[in-house]
């Protein structure tokens, strides 16, 4: 093992292990060093597919990642996460959440519903909660993006940064099917959307209207809005600023192509996220699985996705 030492920050190798690892200006003899970001990554394992961007953010796959190692950095930073989910029906979600989603660590689901009454009591494992908050049902497209994004933002404000370090914000048309664990956990997490992550880029659906605020010529990836997440700030940031554009193209009667996911994508591209998942955090299962070694998590494919699909023939 080889430790290098820039001002207060040690870079450690290991083999393909990298771990930031950040001491006390002034530490005393024999002090713990403090871990403040684990990337511990095998990038060789995966040669058949991309496992770093342009900009040095990991993209995580089965196998570029020690699960015991990310697990036990966590347990002792005693990492928290605040899941939120609109929930409309169905509460698979819900129930394969509690056993693939972030175990061992101190979780609460933020459940936002039209209908409370209709939300299951789930048996919780320990350090686990759930909050269920009633919200107004909106059947705009845009409208329900503006209240998502609305939502999520006040109560990271008025709730979740007090409590939570990190954010995940879910589709509720979705089922865990494996591990979704600390791995996953970043500043900034966007999730590379399954249809695309293997297309040339003019085949993404960017908003390529100049009149609406998620307009994009080109960009690095194509991301999919059904997950994205990070420490508690940086999804508070993501959230007001695709309100922001929603709203603004409101009031010039603009509607984005595909709604949050347009402007979602146009912030990933002004704000590079600092780590990617990769499609097996979400995939759709009518797609052929040559990259895919384990699937994370299952998407429920929404008719607006059919109709991408026939537009983009």
């Amino acid at each position: 093992i080889i430790v290098h030492c820039v001002h207060t920050f040690l870079i450690l190798f290991a083999n393909d292990v990298l771990c930031d690892l950040l001491v006390d200006p002034k530490p005393h003899i024999g002090q713990i060093l403090t871990i403040t970001s684990a990337c511990y990554f095998h990038f060789r394992t995966r040669p058949d597919v991309l496992t770093n961007t342009p900009w040095n953010a990991p993209i995580i796959w089965e196998g570029v990642f020690d699960p015991y190692v990310s697990d036990q950095f966590h347990i002792r930073l005693n990492s928290s996460v605040a899941l939120t989910v609109f929930a409309v029906g169905r509460f698979t979600f819900l129930v394969s959440a509690e056993r693939h989603f972030m175990l061992g660590l101190r979780v609460t689901y933020y459940v936002f519903t039209d209908n409370p009454e209709k939300v299951p009591e789930l048996e919780l494992g320990p350090q686990r909660n759930m909050k269920v908050i009633e919200v107004a049902k909106y059947t705009r497209w845009q409208d329900i993006s503006m209240m998502r994004m609305r939502t999520i933002s006040v109560t990271i404000e008025s709730e979740i940064r007090h409590s939570f370090q990190y954010v995940f914000c879910f589709d509720v048309d979705q089922e865990f099917k494996g591990r979704f664990g600390s791995e996953a956990l970043g500043d900034s997490v966007a999730l590379l959307h399954a249809h695309y992550y293997n297309l040339p880029k003019h085949r993404f659906t960017y908003d390529r209207n100049p009149k609406s605020k998620a307009f994009m010529y080109t960009g690095d990836f194509y991301y999919h809005a059904a997950i994205f997440g990070g420490r508690w700030k940086n999804v508070k940031n993501l959230t007001d600023e695709c309100l922001e554009n929603i709203m603004e193209d409101k009031l010039n009667q603009v509607e984005a192509l595909w709604h949050d996911e347009s402007h979602l994508n146009k912030y990933f591209w002004l704000h590079k996220p600092t780590k990617l998942l990769s499609p097996e955090y979400c995939w759709d299962e009518t797609l052929p699985a040559k990259d895919i070694l384990i699937i994370r998590m299952l998407w429920a494919e929404k008719y607006y996705e059919t109709l991408r699909d026939k537009n983009n023939a």
